[in-house]
């Protein structure tokens, strides 16, 4: 077990707690593990999260992004696209993504939403590579949420609201891997369409992180794009 996945809870999202929670598991079996905050790593910014995070008191979160081709290079190899509030400096996390998981061999994408401690919530649409997602966060009261996912190409949309007590400390757009260990990603993982309370992006202060890859890599978020609401994050 990694030193990062050894620092954090880590539950099995069963097919009954998933059925008592009125969600459905795709058919293949989720890996025991969570998303949620930021912690960092002994030598790499992000730890476990790669991307751009503000800081501040954000009620939306929104970004879109093309669901990558990966070749899986282990059975451990797990990562995600997400956009969530809170998390880097606070207990809780509120996000919304789409999975790709390794752990059969070759990879599985799910569409998810977590609300961080909680464990993953996976619904039951079809998902793949070179699907548009946008993904979007939004804070409707103090400490409730509205979680939207939609995917252009496969023609779904998913919207869930959800309540937890948090502290309204941050807004991200984020790759991460629980498991510290990512499939390959020719040409990385581009965010576009990148808003924190209707703001672009390169206006809100953001800070870049760079997460761990195996202890060996790191994947760094590029420049924000010329139109403050793109960057895309690729391993070094």
């Amino acid at each position: 077990m990694s030193k990062f996945l050894s620092s954090r809870t880590v539950r099995v999202l069963t097919a009954a707690a998933a059925a008592a929670a009125g969600l459905a598991v795709s058919g293949t079996a989720h890996a025991a593990v969570e998303y949620g905050a930021h912690f960092h790593g002994h030598q790499f910014a992000g730890g476990n999260w790669g991307g751009y995070v503000s800081f501040g008191s954000f009620t939306t979160a929104t970004a879109s992004w093309t669901e990558p081709s990966v070749t899986c290079n282990s059975t451990n190899d797990l990562f995600a696209p997400w956009v969530g509030i809170d998390g880097d400096g606070s207990s809780t996390v509120e996000q919304t993504g789409v999975e790709t998981d390794c752990s059969s061999g070759h990879p599985v994408y799910s569409a998810w939403y977590e609300m961080y401690p909680a464990a993953p919530v996976y619904y039951n649409v079809s998902v793949g590579a070179g699907d548009h997602i946008t993904a979007t966060v939004t804070r409707t009261a103090t400490n409730t949420y509205r979680l939207d996912l939609s995917d252009t190409t496969k023609g779904w949309s998913k919207s869930t609201t959800k309540s937890l007590t948090s502290r309204h400390a941050s807004a991200e757009a984020i790759i991460e891997s629980p498991t510290d260990s990512y499939p390959s990603i020719s040409g990385g993982v581009k965010f576009t369409g990148v808003k924190f309370n209707g703001t672009n992006l390169a206006s809100t202060s953001p800070s870049g992180l760079d997460a761990d890859d195996r202890g060996t890599y790191t994947w760094i978020p590029g420049a924000i794009g010329s139109d403050g609401q793109s960057f895309t994050i690729s391993r070094h």
